[in-house]
């Protein structure tokens, strides 16, 4: 059947009027997975609590939200990897500063809070992204830099101590 293009258009599949979305040129479209097209059906994501929720969101802020995730564990590897440094350089100092292995030990400690940390707020904003919620609020970025002010204050004053 063929009709004038007066340039209306259908409301409901946008294709021009006299003409449903399935009757233009190329293949008829069918399932993209399943027995009927031969291909397996895609496995279900994981988790569920994140995936199983709303509809699926532009694939750039999903990526966003993963990159940003990432840069939080980058910090949090960074925060042990700088304990464990402090902790072997601790064991070298003579005589044994306990103060050094407090540091380490809290810089450690930090480092796993701030990968719980990643995982939580990528599942909170992932969910709301696909639920057209607004985004969580960054609650824990001011906590994280005051921690890192603080240590940076600490670690000057045991130097200068030290130093005297």
């Amino acid at each position: 059947m063929s009709t004038p293009d007066d340039g209306s258009r259908d409301a409901r599949t946008g294709a021009p009027t006299g003409q449903d979305a399935t009757s233009g040129p190329g293949p008829a479209p069918g399932p993209a997975h399943g027995p009927a097209s031969g291909t397996p059906p895609a496995p279900a994501r994981r988790p569920a609590s994140v995936y199983g929720v709303g509809t699926e969101p532009d694939a750039r802020f999903s990526l966003a939200n993963e990159r940003t995730a990432l840069a939080w564990l980058r910090t949090a590897l960074g925060l042990v990897a700088g304990g464990v440094g402090l902790a072997s350089l601790a064991s070298l100092t003579d005589p044994h500063v306990v103060v050094v292995d407090v540091v380490a030990a809290l810089a450690c400690a930090t480092g796993g809070l701030v990968a719980l940390y990643a995982l939580r707020r990528w599942r909170a904003t992932e969910r709301a992204l696909r639920l057209g919620r607004p985004l969580p609020v960054p609650g824990a970025l001011p906590t994280l830099v005051a921690g890192v002010v603080l240590l940076g204050l600490l670690l000057a004053a045991f130097a200068l101590g030290r130093a005297v």
